[in-house]
């Protein structure tokens, strides 16, 4: 499973979410392309991506937004 399919499956499950907002992923310093998928078992997959502080420059890693992502129900939850 992809990035974009995870992004398809959650927004047409989850209409209301903003998880993948330009601007929320824009913030964080994150494009699709910075996340990976992981399979974990039982429809359940792992999407992970660095974060980045843009307002520094060089640009400063704050961390990685870690969630799972239910393949049945669309949602994404922490870990």
């Amino acid at each position: 499973m992809t990035i974009n399919e995870v992004k398809a499956r959650h927004l047409s499950l989850c209409p209301d979410s903003h998880f993948f907002d330009r601007d929320a992923m824009r913030f964080f310093g994150q494009t699709l392309r910075s996340f990976r998928v992981t399979y974990i078992g039982h429809d359940k997959y792992e999407i992970t991506a660095p974060m980045y502080d843009k307002s520094r420059e060089p640009r400063v890693y704050m961390g990685t937004t870690k969630r799972i992502f239910d393949y049945v129900s669309g949602t994404l939850t922490l870990n």
